[in-house]
């Protein structure tokens, strides 16, 4: 079983997220959005719901009037495939290949591949600079941009609101945290200040552990958990933390799995 963490730039007009959403049906697990990073994370299962809401996205969105303050190259901003249960890394690089051939192809977004070869934030700082997309065409599509199209493992997307509006103090905290199990960003949102992150190795650290060190640097107001997270980083976790940490059982992809009679143990 594939996870797949669609992520489009619109986090302000419910109907349309509502529009794109709905294209995936009952293999959406989980819709996380954001009006002021503009912007909205939809969790799928199953390459067909990815496709499904990929072309929904292309069709709805504009980048040409997108405004937000989460860095973006395209509406389908990134599409990561992560493997589940037994399947492998080597199952989801196989479906990011074909999902990115089809819409370079199909579509026509160009699509930068991220993964084993290159990170991430390599493809945001580099596209259509230094690196020429992998599949589509060789220039932005009019409306759609670009699109990062990744296999990893699982992730957890993680922001901590600092108490005080102070910026520079968010990107030094942030600069602090980067490594190799951590990736962040001190980013103003409209009148707070957040370190914004992705815990690419949750195993090692949580997000207790960032709420920690970073807690020692400023003031925490309020932690949130983007999308979900898998079951065995919430076990490791303090259960007297969760409410502060903003984690929960239902909150696990395990347990929105369950609700729709899965597992991930499935094919």
């Amino acid at each position: 079983m594939l996870e797949v963490v669609v992520n489009i730039s619109e986090g302000r007009r419910l109907d349309v997220v509502g529009l794109v959403t709905r294209a995936g049906g009952p293999d959406v697990l989980d819709v996380h959005t954001d009006a002021d990073h503009n912007r909205s994370v939809l969790t799928l299962v199953g390459e067909g719901a990815a496709r499904a809401v990929a072309a929904a996205a292309v069709l709805q969105l504009d980048l040409r009037t997108h405004r937000g303050v989460h860095p973006r190259i395209g509406v389908l901003d990134v599409v990561p495939f992560v493997p589940l249960g037994p399947s492998t890394l080597r199952d989801a690089l196989d479906a990011r290949d074909a999902f990115a051939r089809w819409l370079g192809d199909d579509l026509g977004v160009p699509c930068f591949l991220y993964g084993p070869e290159r990170s991430l934030p390599t493809v945001r700082r580099s596209a259509f600079t230094d690196l020429a997309p992998d599949t589509g065409p060789r220039h932005p599509h009019p409306t759609a941009g670009a699109t990062a199209v990744g296999a990893r493992l699982p992730l957890v997307a993680y922001n901590l609101w600092l108490a005080e509006p102070d910026l520079a103090r968010a990107r030094a905290i942030a600069a602090g945290l980067r490594g190799p199990t951590v990736r962040a960003l001190g980013l103003a949102v409209a009148d707070a200040v957040q370190v914004s992150m992705n815990l690419v190795a949750p195993d090692v650290t949580g997000p207790a552990d960032v709420y920690d060190l970073v807690s020692r640097e400023a003031a925490v107001a309020r932690a949130e958990l983007v999308g979900l997270l898998p079951a065995a980083v919430l076990r490791r976790t303090p259960r007297e933390r969760w409410a502060e940490l903003d984690l929960a059982e239902d909150r696990t992809i395990e347990a929105r799995l369950a609700t729709t009679g899965r597992t991930v143990d499935d094919p």
